[in-house]
């Protein structure tokens, strides 16, 4: 009897873990971060029960993997995930450098029962973005300011920097 967990096996658990979520005040989305070497880490969508916009079921996935791992590095990951991510979760899991995403329902099953965020995605692609949240630079005049560049020129000869 083999013991190999499947991809299929990954994906039906965070299909789970969104259902179960659902009923414990959580978001209707779970997904688990699968190491090269097998170990998994679980998340769920705890967006409305803990007031944290950023508390998707991937973010909190990668979350809990990093931490449990001790790294900001995911390499060789999988994230699956019981839906297509917003473009956050996307960021998510390239910044923490996952190797994979797979997932069940995509963003148009989502937007079918409420959790449409096609603007976000759009927002990337529109050229009038700025209708939606001005994003800007501003520069500043004050001598007495610091200069713009001055974390990064720190960072850069601090010697004891992490790079990432």
């Amino acid at each position: 009897m083999s013991t190999t967990v499947t991809a299929e096996q990954f994906l039906a658990r965070s299909i789970r873990l969104a259902t179960a979520n659902v009923l414990n005040s959580g978001g209707p989305f779970g997904a688990m971060i699968v190491t090269a070497d097998g170990r998994a880490f679980d998340g769920v969508n705890r967006v409305t029960a803990d007031n944290d916009p950023t508390a998707h079921a991937e973010v909190t996935a990668i979350r809990t993997a990093c931490r449990e791992l001790g790294t900001f590095d995911l390499s060789g990951a999988i994230l699956y995930t019981s839906c297509e991510p917003c473009p956050m979760c996307l960021a998510s899991a390239l910044w923490a450098r996952v190797d994979k995403v797979v997932f069940a329902a995509d963003r148009h099953d989502a937007a079918s029962v409420g959790f449409d965020d096609a603007v976000f995605y759009e927002y990337f692609d529109n050229q009038d973005r700025d209708s939606l949240m001005p994003v800007s630079k501003l520069v500043l005049d004050d001598p007495e300011a610091p200069a713009p560049l001055e974390p990064f020129n720190t960072w850069n000869t601090l010697e004891t920097r992490i790079d990432y």
